[in-house]
């Protein structure tokens, strides 16, 4: 056997026992479940990353670098923000409803942010503010906490999470996809898995 043929044989495949695909959105009542353990364990930080998580349908690498400033004007918490997204460098709008306003409130508070600080500090020294990993291992607690197998969930379940009740209740696909704030609606059809969940559930409506 040559070398070349001794590596093909000995390397291991990067996803070998590692579930591949797009991260399921959370289910209502597992997003409650979620928001009552980290009510009673008085996570002020936690809850109010993961209502705005919800909210705000942002990316990760968008949604650790919100400062206060992007989410608050007159000293109070906006109804609305707006955000250049990295990704695309394109602008994207969110709601804050009130219960995440509540509790973006006392998170405020409670650290005692500063209006052009970031809203999430990093309790690392050398980081301004939280990371993409360091907010994907929190998800991962988040997803543990409730009984949920923590390697089939994600940032992107959250950020999935409310567009996805929103494409069920709606069937807006165009809505979704600025909610998203993607470019292209084909993006957005992918992001949800739309066509397949759709026809599953003809599928399942059909009897023979």
């Amino acid at each position: 056997m040559n070398l070349l043929t001794h590596e093909n044989a000995t390397k291991v495949a990067w996803n070998k026992g590692k579930l591949v695909g797009q991260k399921p959105p959370l289910k209502p009542k597992e997003i409650w479940a979620i928001r009552i353990r980290l009510q009673l364990a008085n996570r002020v930080r936690d809850l109010a990353l993961f209502n705005l998580a919800i909210d705000s349908k942002l990316r990760a690498c968008d949604l650790v670098r919100l400062k206060l400033r992007d989410i608050s004007h007159g000293g109070r918490i906006a109804t609305r923000a707006i955000v250049m997204q990295q990704k695309t460098n394109t602008p994207v709008q969110f709601e804050i409803t009130e219960q995440t306003r509540g509790t973006l409130a006392n998170w405020i508070d409670t650290a005692g942010l500063r209006y052009d600080g970031f809203l999430f500090p990093s309790r690392i020294k050398h980081s301004l503010h939280l990371s993409t990993r360091q907010y994907a291992r929190i998800v991962k607690k988040w997803v543990t906490s409730i009984g949920l197998d923590p390697s089939e969930y994600g940032t992107h379940s959250l950020r999935r999470t409310k567009a996805s009740l929103i494409y069920k209740k709606t069937k807006n696909l165009r809505a979704v996809q600025l909610l998203l704030g993607h470019t292209k609606l084909e993006s957005t059809v992918r992001y949800l898995g739309i066509e397949v969940d759709d026809a599953l559930e003809m599928a399942e409506q059909t009897e023979i």
